[in-house]
């Protein structure tokens, strides 16, 4: 056993990190949501670009501590240097019980989901489908319940961490290829739709527009659209083992969030050429439809074909993305002593984190079979945001903190733009409180079981 990781990713290995941890199917399905709630497809592109431009601004602030700390762990090690070890355990623990881990297991049950749609997948019988062992309030937990579903999520998350226990360099080229070949998929619809396309032509019926209370139906656009834009961070748990980390960090996150920007506004500027926004609330209205399918089906025959595989190819890659680089953040805490402790090693041929990546992929089988991470999605924007805000507040820190530390990278317009994205990130949480106090307060206790949690495993050796 030892505690070496494999220092083997390149740059462009990086960016596909990147692209990849964000482009799952929030692309494909939030359009009909968003045009629902504002009824206005400017109003819709304008959501995009406006999350769009947030989360970079994220990025650039991420950007300057990765080039400073580039470690295993990623935001963990920043958060432990920033603001000291319960902050970043906290974090780690966040990580582990919802924000990481939720979204591999949500991103894997979709994947199951467009693969049940395409070749339906047999069910368990009603008597036994429905047994409820925990009942609370709106919540159900029934294990047996889409059963088939579930199998195949399970099914896709223990290969890939399979995978990934074997070695970075699996990882990295399903991260690539498949990377690469969603860009291509969504270029393509681009083209497709911008040369054949025509709103005007889409036959729909008419749907009574809602009179609506604008500021909220924005941020809600918005919330659903950072959904899309979840992971954009992710790369930089990869600290140990990407090539010339302390340049190919900051590069990487902040290419991979402009191409990603870019790919949805013209993406969804693409869809609105398909359809309007009577046609997407049409959509929106019937259950278990994808909006995109439903739009380029009006131009090619196998176009919701195309968009179902794309989907398949696009959340199998995403789950790769999530069990691929989390597994660090663990390695990082069971090194400090802040994890279980068998963690902290990698194996001593594959050179992985194993037992991290074991860890990890039980959980999200857990959450996977028990459907309860439907629940944590819903309060991971909130949470992941309470964090984003902190490491981007940070960046001021560190400035009076370590004023000679060298920093390979710097945030432009220093301290306009980590500012900007603090207050942005202090009001979507208070906004998230607002319209949804339940998700907050569940969120807001997973995170504070945190506190006791450390200082026992402070004083205890597991």
């Amino acid at each position: 056993m030892t505690n070496q990781l494999k220092q083997k990713l390149g740059l462009f290995s990086a960016v596909m990190v990147v692209v990849s941890a964000m482009i799952g199917s929030g692309v494909f399905k939030k359009i009909a949501v968003m045009s629902d709630g504002l009824q206005h497809s400017g109003w819709v592109l304008v959501a995009w670009a406006t999350a769009g431009l947030v989360t970079w601004m994220g990025s650039l602030s991420n950007a300057e501590v990765a080039g400073m700390i580039a470690k295993p762990g990623g935001q963990y090690v920043y958060f432990q240097t920033m603001y000291g070890r319960l902050f970043a355990f906290l974090f780690g623990w966040a990580s582990f019980s919802v924000i990481q881990t939720a979204t591999a297991a949500s991103v894997a049950f979709v994947f199951a989901e467009s693969f049940n749609n395409l070749f339906p997948l047999p069910q368990l019988p009603a008597s036994i489908a429905n047994f409820t062992l925990v009942s609370i309030s709106d919540f159900q937990l029934q294990p047996f319940h889409n059963f088939g579903v579930k199998s195949v999520a399970c099914v896709l998350v223990l290969f890939l961490s399979f995978i990934n226990y074997r070695g970075i360099d699996y990882g990295e080229r399903i991260s690539n290829i498949l990377g690469t070949t969603v860009v291509v998929g969504v270029i393509f619809i681009i083209v497709l739709s911008f040369a054949f396309g025509n709103e005007k032509d889409v036959i729909t019926q008419t749907v009574a527009f809602k009179t609506i209370d604008f500021m909220p139906a924005f941020f809600s656009a918005m919330l659903a659209a950072f959904w899309a834009y979840e992971g954009w961070n992710n790369v930089g748990f990869l600290g140990g083992e990407i090539k010339n980390a302390k340049k190919n960090i900051p590069i990487a996150l902040s290419i991979g969030t402009l191409i990603v920007m870019s790919l949805y506004l013209l993406v969804n500027a693409a869809f609105f050429k398909l359809g309007n926004v009577d046609f997407y609330q049409n959509v929106f209205s019937l259950d278990n439809k994808v909006a995109a399918i439903e739009g380029v089906n009006q131009v090619w025959l196998y176009g919701g074909l195309f968009i179902s595989v794309l989907i398949l190819v696009s959340t199998f890659n995403s789950t790769n993305n999530s069990l691929m680089t989390a597994p660090r953040i663990y390695y990082a805490m069971a090194n400090d002593g802040l994890f279980i402790k068998s963690a902290a090693k990698t194996h001593h041929r594959f050179l992985t984190p194993h037992k991290s990546i074991l860890y990890q992929m039980f959980w999200c089988l857990v959450l996977v079979i028990s459907g309860s991470f439907d629940m944590l999605t819903d309060m991971l924007v909130f949470v992941a945001f309470i964090f984003y805000g902190c490491g981007a507040f940070g960046v001021i820190v560190l400035r009076h903190k370590m004023p000679n530390e060298h920093r390979p990278f710097k945030v432009p317009l220093y301290p306009v733009v980590p500012i900007l994205f603090t207050l942005f990130s202090a009001f979507l949480v208070y906004y998230s409180i607002q319209d949804s106090p339940g998700n907050a307060i569940i969120g807001l206790v997973l995170v504070s079981l945190g506190f006791p949690l450390y200082y026992w495993l402070k004083n205890r050796k597991i």
